[in-house]
């Protein structure tokens, strides 16, 4: 659906400007419901109170006021929302009072997410959710119909690497190749394995009969456990459900994940944007080879590259984010020097560092290993820190700061390995970013 064009200033002609899929304003009328729902919930002594002094009639009239008002609002929240695509920007207006105007220049556009909760795959439409460079929140187009949402999709994309507007429609999405995916049985067995699901459960069996013999009350028993036996779900279920059928495939645009059980969701990890790599191996997978894949991408939520999988799988997946970086081996972090036990006793076996020529690694824990990787080129600063006791020990940590306001640490060095690490990585990142590739889609 589609209204008038508008002048596009004095820069050009008139610029189609597109509605939402008709289905939307079902979608925005359960605003009002929520605004009471959050009060009651709020506030629920009083909005029993209030709901106790309610007879049949009057719960009927608030209803009928209630529905046509929510729909009313739906329809015209849905009525007064436009979206176009200009020669050089996306444009987004919304708003029924306060009117928002959203421009998008497609230059800085990043990545371009197409999420299809359960209900909206049931009516076929989708989500399209668009990350841009220095933006801390996403812009979206809520709903879109599946077809119109890949094909804005694959133009936004083409026109943000540099495609002419007349040829970026015709353009389509790049064909992926596909890398890895996840099968069903090995997630829920990394589930099973991991710590912190049998850390959650235990504290939803032990902690609610603890409270009930220490108060026997049983709304403190309820306010406890429940929320318990919820985050415990929610590190084995919900997870399951949120990373089934996790893919990986390859394209010109970047690296592509789909995954989801009930909600499908259609991520793009941006070429050039990924800052920081950690490579996490809980304890109890280590006797079947299995790591996690983190990551850290500049102005973009995406933090999960590969949810379980051999390491030589999830290393050929790496390779594809770092092109060109040579992962190091399992034992070459070098630990920090024996006396750093008095600063940090058992733990500081846990930590270590190595430095490739393209790669800052350091990497920390005992029971889950964690490797953080920062290509020199992505290296925003670097600050050398030492507290009072760990002079004393002649000891220091150094900083490495990226683009993504995230901090990579390598812990408990040797003060005169600690400073010149500093001098050195300083350099490097100098380097690093003087010979790195440009940032561009489908390069």
């Amino acid at each position: 659906m589609t209204a008038p064009g508008i002048e596009d200033g004095v820069r050009g002609p008139a610029v189609t400007e597109r509605r939402l899929h008709p289905i939307t304003p079902f979608r925005r009328a359960w605003a009002p419901v929520a605004v009471i729902a959050g009060w009651a919930a709020h506030d629920p002594d009083q909005a029993q109170a209030q709901l106790t002094r309610l007879t049949t009639t009057m719960l009927l009239a608030g209803l009928a006021v209630l529905v046509p008002a929510a729909s009313l609002y739906g329809f015209l929240s849905w009525w007064f929302t436009y979206f176009a695509v200009t020669d050089s920007e996306l444009r987004i207006r919304t708003g029924l009072l306060f009117r928002r105007t959203a421009h998008i220049r497609l230059e800085r556009i990043q990545a371009v997410d197409v999420t299809r909760p359960l209900l909206a795959r049931v009516a076929g439409v989708a989500k399209l959710r668009i990350d841009v460079v220095g933006a801390d929140k996403k812009d979206e187009l809520a709903f879109l119909g599946e077809d119109e949402a890949r094909a804005l999709r694959a133009e936004l994309l083409a026109r943000a690497a540099g495609f002419a507007p007349e040829t970026a429609r015709e353009v389509g999405e790049a064909p992926a190749r596909e890398l890895m995916r996840l099968p069903g049985r090995e997630l829920a067995v990394s589930l099973v394995l991991t710590g912190a699901t049998w850390g959650s459960l235990l504290a939803a069996l032990v902690v609610p009969p603890v409270l009930w013999l220490a108060t026997h009350r049983v709304v403190t028993v309820l306010a406890t456990g429940v929320p318990l036996l919820g985050a415990a779900g929610a590190r084995s279920a919900g997870r399951f459900v949120a990373e089934f059928d996790w893919t990986v495939g390859e394209s010109p645009d970047g690296l592509r994940i789909d995954h989801g059980l009930l909600d499908r969701t259609h991520e793009t990890v941006p070429p050039g944007r990924v800052q920081t790599v950690r490579i996490v191996e809980p304890l109890l997978w280590r006797r079947r080879g299995w790591v996690r894949v983190e990551l850290d991408v500049a102005g973009s939520s995406n933090s999960v590259l590969v949810p379980v999988a051999p390491r030589a799988v999830a290393e050929s997946v790496v390779a594809r984010v770092l092109p060109g970086v040579t992962l190091p081996p399992p034992g070459s972090p070098a630990r920090p020097p024996r006396r750093a036990r008095w600063c940090l006793p058992l733990w500081w076996r846990g930590h270590g560092i190595t430095v490739l020529d393209t790669v800052f690694a350091a990497r920390h824990g005992l029971f889950r290993r964690r490797l953080a990787l920062v290509p020199h080129a992505k290296v925003q600063s670097v600050r050398l820190t030492q507290g009072p006791w760990e002079r004393l020990w002649r000891l220091a940590d150094v900083h490495v700061d990226t683009g993504a306001g995230k901090t990579v640490t390598a812990r408990l060095r040797d003060a005169r390995e600690a400073a010149e690490l500093l001098r050195g990585q300083a350099e490097r990142s100098r380097t690093g970013r003087r010979d790195a590739p440009p940032d561009r889609w489908m390069a």
